[in-house]
């Protein structure tokens, strides 16, 4: 299991996908074996070179679907430190949905890029070719974060990541069982929201829920206001 430690490395925010391959049983399937094997690498090999967190987004994500499944993902998350959602990172997704990088179905996946970028992760690491990895949405969400005053994180798959390259190829995920599991729980996440307030004020409940049973949060990074009422 992965150990928190607090150093000066590069930031990477762990989607919801990554830990589900992580967990997910071994598949002769040729794509699927490639993530998981990917995923795998990057969790074994690589942990010690970058500082591994995640969100409320990814816990309550995480904690849908199969029992069985949702309780090996929260055991692999156990140790990683969770990131708070500042106000600013509500702004953000509001602006990636409008600019429609993100469809609004979708709030809690513009709320992961959105959590990163607010938090200055250098990566957002994950499998969710849908919404966050597409090649074609990627450039579109780079140009709103920059357009609002933000260093957009670096969105990729495991693979990427450790290549440090593009991968340029499509991927057809239609009959991939994972991410056919991840996108179920995903929209049935997000189909209780109307908007990122409500979202927002959900998430704020359920941390009180994940504090009290002792999971760590990293305090949001400064605000412009702050910075400006210190000069």
């Amino acid at each position: 299991m992965i150990q928190y430690n607090n150093t000066l490395k590069p930031k990477v925010y762990i989607e919801t996908t990554v830990v589900s391959y992580l967990v997910a049983r071994p598949s002769h399937d040729v794509t699927l074996a490639t993530r998981q094997q990917a995923t795998q690498q990057l969790w074994t090999e690589y942990a010690e070179n970058f500082e591994f967190m995640i969100s409320d987004i990814v816990l309550n994500e995480a904690s849908r679907g199969d029992a069985i499944a949702a309780q090996q993902r929260l055991e692999v998350l156990a140790d990683l430190p969770v990131l708070d959602v500042p106000l600013e990172a509500i702004t953000l997704v509001e602006n990636l949905i409008d600019a429609g990088a993100i469809p609004e179905y979708s709030r809690p996946d513009a709320q992961h890029i959105a959590i990163a970028t607010v938090n200055n992760v250098e990566y957002l690491v994950s499998w969710n070719y849908k919404h966050i990895v597409n090649e074609t949405k990627r450039n579109l969400i780079n140009e709103v974060c920059h357009t609002v005053g933000f260093q957009p994180t670096t969105l990729c798959t495991p693979i990427e990541l450790i290549e440090e390259i593009q991968v340029k190829e499509k991927h057809d995920t239609r009959m991939d069982p994972v991410l056919e599991e991840c996108y179920r729980m995903k929209e049935e996440f997000a189909a209780q929201f109307k908007s990122s307030q409500e979202l927002y004020d959900y998430l704020k409940a359920e941390q009180k829920k994940f504090k009290a049973l002792g999971w760590k949060y990293l305090p949001p990074p400064p605000t412009r206001n702050d910075e400006n009422k210190k000069d």
